[in-house]
């Protein structure tokens, strides 16, 4: 992934979703691109075309945040596209040397008290990932609702393979399969931001784009978005249909994680959907601990 390049597709992009009549400019029909010009972006942000022409192009060095916020502004940026804005920069501006010493390995695996709480939550989906959508530790009505998923042979699971390269599956447990690649493609751009020498995460995202053509084309859209809370929809192949609202949050002692739980609803369908997911996963569960071990003494 390159600084430049990232910096210059983004800020295009987003030039090109906002109309003059938005922010109080003339428009016309003779306009030969969408969007604003270049000279009403740097107009609206207080600067000169030659020097947001300069920021565009992808030169971020030694640009203040003062005068990222004023074409943030100008620009009409959302909380998360204004991060992202600031992140791009950030790399931009961080010395080869400094870059290698605060890249941090990205956690594999949570620590036993974290697991520990996974466990104790057993009426609700819950599970931590990290910004690759990498699944590191969940709880048993996770792996049910997943459980899909969870059939794959790959550890970790992958919630953005999962959805673009098991079509087959993601399709038919994502009601609204488009939506939720989306917010995958989204999620992964905001990390790709915040984290641009993650090597894993480049190599999620190669395989991705060559493997899959509805992840290349949102992945060239620039979209970003803070997953912080909202509705999630699923079909799960025993339960049906479930309607559960989420909310993540990153944790104090591993930046970088996220703790997300889905709940339902008191009294709804789909409270009684996951009762019925829960006693559905330990009867499996039950099943496969009463199957025989090779390796047991008794069986050798």
């Amino acid at each position: 992934m390159n600084n430049r390049d990232d910096v210059r597709d983004f800020l295009i992009s987003r030039r090109a979703r906002v109309t003059p009549e938005q922010v109080g400019l003339p428009g016309g029909s003779n306009r030969r691109v969408p969007g604003l010009r270049r000279n009403e972006v740097a107009l609206l942000a207080g600067v000169s075309v030659e020097y947001y022409s300069r920021v565009e192009r992808g030169n971020l060095a030694g640009v203040s945040d003062s005068v990222l916020d004023s074409i943030a502004d100008a620009l009409r940026l959302d909380g998360a596209e204004r991060a992202h804005l600031m992140d791009l920069s950030k790399a931009a501006n961080e010395s080869p040397v400094r870059a290698l010493r605060t890249n941090a390995k990205v956690p594999k695996s949570v620590r036993p008290g974290l697991q520990l709480a996974l466990d104790a939550i057993t009426t609700s989906p819950a599970f931590v990932r990290n910004g690759r959508m990498d699944v590191i530790a969940e709880n048993a009505l996770f792996r049910a609702l997943y459980s899909d998923m969870y059939e794959l042979p790959e550890r970790p699971v992958n919630l953005a393979k999962y959805a673009f390269l098991h079509r087959d599956k993601s399709e038919l447990f994502y009601p609204n399969w488009p939506m939720s690649a989306d917010i995958n493609v989204a999620i992964l751009r905001t990390e790709a931001g915040r984290n641009p020498r993650d090597k894993g995460l480049q190599d999620l995202i190669g395989e991705l784009s060559t493997l899959s053509d509805e992840f290349r084309v949102r992945w060239g859209a620039h979209n970003v978005r803070h997953h912080a809370n909202g509705d999630k929809y699923f079909r799960h192949p025993v339960v049906g249909d479930l309607h559960l609202v989420y909310e993540a949050m990153e944790l104090m002692a591993e930046p970088g994680l996220n703790f997300l739980i889905y709940t339902a609803a008191a009294g709804s369908r789909t409270e009684e959907s996951l009762r019925l997911l829960a006693s559905w996963s330990a009867t499996r569960l039950e099943k496969t601990d009463a199957l025989p071990n090779p390796a047991s003494p008794k069986n050798v």
